[in-house]
C-alpha cells in the first residue's frame, strides 16, 4: 500500500481555547474538536485528528485564546 502524501498545514489555523465549564483545553481545527488537560495535550491529539484527514501540522503550539 502507498504512502499517503500530507497537506502541510500552519499550526496558525489551530485555535486553542479555555473550557469554562470543565477542566482542561479545546483545540479547534478543520471542523476537528480535540479535548486535553493541557495545550501541549490538546495540540498532541489535534495533529493527530488531521492526519486522518491528510494534513501535517507544521510549527508549535499555539497561545490559548479565551
Amino acid at each position: 500500500m502507498a504512502a499517503k502524501t500530507l497537506k502541510n498545514l500552519s499550526s496558525g489555523k489551530v485555535e486553542i481555547i479555555k473550557l469554562r465549564n470543565r477542566r482542561g483545553y479545546a483545540a479547534l481545527c478543520l471542523n476537528h474538536l480535540t479535548e486535553g488537560v493541557s495545550p501541549v495535550q490538546a495540540f498532541a491529539r489535534m495533529v493527530k485528528a488531521v492526519k486522518r484527514s491528510g494534513y501535517a501540522l507544521q510549527g508549535s503550539v499555539p497561545r490559548p485564546r479565551g
